[in-house]
């Protein structure tokens, strides 16, 4: 069984990629996304979900991540950080998956530590904590 770090990382990957497209061209983004089916196994529908769900909800989250992150825009963020807070905050508030709060902040953490810059993981463990109370 692969892990769900795993399919966090190529979600991750695939909602880096949706937003250098710069557009919704959903069937690239899909089969981009498809391209993980073999690596991930039997988590590859949790990969989907995160991917799909995060883009279906994509202005509520960017609303809600831009409403905690003070004097920052979603836009200005780095896209690293920018597809790492929409996939957590997707995660916390609208996934019917209902994962442990601290597990999806942690998971963002290490995503951040491994991909971004060093000063990444604060800003998004201090964000997904404001974040939390979201949670439905």
């Amino acid at each position: 069984m692969k892990s769900r770090r795993m399919a966090r990382e190529c979600a991750l990957q695939s909602l880096y990629y949706a937003d250098s497209l710069k557009s919704s061209q959903n069937d690239t983004l899909e089969h981009y996304t498809d391209g993980f089916q073999k690596e991930l196994g039997d988590v590859f529908p949790f990969c989907e979900e995160l991917v799909q769900g995060t883009r279906e909800h994509l202005p509520q989250i960017d609303k809600m991540v831009s409403s905690y992150a003070k004097n920052w825009t979603v836009a200005r963020m780095s896209a690293v950080d920018r597809a790492i807070l929409r996939m957590a905050t997707y995660e916390m508030v609208f996934s019917p998956e209902k994962t442990p709060i601290p597990a999806i902040i942690d998971e963002a953490i290490e995503l951040a530590k491994k991909y971004s810059t060093e000063n990444s993981s604060k800003f998004i463990n201090g964000l997904l904590d404001q974040l939390k109370k979201e949670r439905k």
